[in-house]
């Protein structure tokens, strides 16, 4: 399914948008931005593409702003939509959003997930804490 060219502009704008505050450190706004660009997708939200990246910008910006609670939920959302489950960001970022919530377990399982599918290089720009957690796993 492919949505309307004016709406998926719109959505694109909104998200460059965001992405502009997120780079300035403005991570409210950006939120603000992309959840008024996941407004414009239709219902079911989970069944569009466009939902992948809304879902993983509003999950790493929480992330971010360490609403770790926030971030897992729309992450685990990402993970539900087209290519979800096999983006190796989206497994990386729910994985130490659920350490940071103190779900080791899970946190385990989405951290090795995305180490099976990129390898360390995932993982080295990111607090060696999450790597910790997997290492003797691998």
């Amino acid at each position: 399914m492919e949505l309307d060219d004016q709406v998926y502009n719109r959505i694109v704008e909104l998200c460059n948008k965001g992405n502009v505050f997120v780079e300035n450190e403005q991570n409210e706004k950006a939120i603000e931005i992309y959840l008024e660009a996941l407004d414009l997708v239709p219902f079911p939200k989970e069944d569009w593409e466009t939902s992948t990246w809304i879902y993983t910008a509003l999950g790493d910006t929480y992330y971010y702003n360490s609403e770790y609670e926030q971030a897992k939920r729309h992450l685990y959302n990402a993970l539900n939509c087209p290519n979800g489950a096999s983006n190796p960001f989206i497994l990386l970022r729910l994985g130490e959003s659920l350490f940071e919530c103190g779900e080791l377990s899970k946190a385990t399982e989405y951290l090795l997930r995305a180490y099976m599918l990129e390898g360390y290089k995932i993982f080295f720009n990111e607090d060696d804490k999450y790597f910790q957690l997997i290492v003797d796993l691998i």
